[in-house]
């Protein structure tokens, strides 16, 4: 496939979030799609500049920023930057995201602050500030969780609250940018093998019976539809979302 033919080519998209997990298999999916993507990063210097290599290897271009999701000025920063490296922004992914498990009597303030400030705060402040630049006809998606829909197990009771809050501000933010032709949507992952959840670490015994495919789902499979989201086949898909979850909700 050439590049003129490649669905993204063109586009100029930012992923938070994205050294490592979901958010690296998004950055690299868009990339294999012809976009140039700008990351951000918390602490993993060296595995953001590896994934930002992988991408230039492709013939794109690509920065690593680093920024606390939980920062507003980090966030806003992020954006200033990835405009002026890449030259514009298109696609903006609010992948970043933290999980403090634990029974909701035992949470500290400072651990609901944490969740609510990167999962609900931090990606209103960057969405905001995308938009000071992000044309008609561009793409705003945001990485949900099963969690927004219905809870299937104990202990995640701040986190599901953060992520049910994604699914209305998807809607609302829907229906204003709609005019400009700007999607919004959600991608919500279940249970996907990663760093955070493995596959064969400690919550997979209880997860596993739940699911209508038994397995872990893969990073990859979750940029796939971020990907498809992303592309020109969803520009009549806003204020939607897709699961990607093997069957837990079903």
């Amino acid at each position: 496939m050439t590049s003129s033919t490649l669905p993204l080519a063109g586009k100029r998209a930012l992923v938070t979030g994205a050294a490592r997990g979901i958010g690296a298999a998004i950055a690299l999916k868009l990339a294999e799609d012809g976009a140039d993507v700008a990351i951000t990063y918390e602490k993993s210097a060296a595995r953001a500049e590896a994934l930002v290599a992988e991408i230039r290897r492709l013939g794109r271009q690509a920065v690593a920023i680093q920024a606390d999701a939980a920062s507003p000025d980090a966030s806003v920063a992020a954006v200033h930057r990835t405009v002026a490296e890449l030259g514009g922004l298109d696609v903006l992914v609010n992948n970043a995201g933290v999980l403090v498990a634990g029974a909701f009597a035992d949470l500290t303030l400072e651990q609901m602050d944490l969740q609510l400030n990167v999962n609900v705060r931090g990606v209103f402040v960057i969405t905001q500030a995308a938009l000071n630049h992000i044309p008609d006809g561009g793409r705003i998606i945001t990485i949900g969780s099963n969690a927004g829909l219905s809870v299937p197990f104990p202990g995640i009771a701040v986190y599901a609250a953060t992520k049910s809050a994604m699914e209305s501000f998807t809607r609302g933010l829907a229906r204003e940018l709609g005019p400009r032709h700007i999607t919004v949507n959600l991608v919500r992952p279940g249970p996907i093998d990663t760093d955070m959840n493995p596959a064969e670490g400690p919550l997979a015994a209880s997860i596993l019976p739940s699911l209508s495919i038994a397995r872990y789902g893969k990073a990859r499979e979750v940029a796939e539809a971020v990907a498809f989201l992303a592309g020109p086949g969803a520009a009549y898909v806003t204020g939607s979302g897709i699961l990607v979850d093997g069957g837990i909700s079903a």
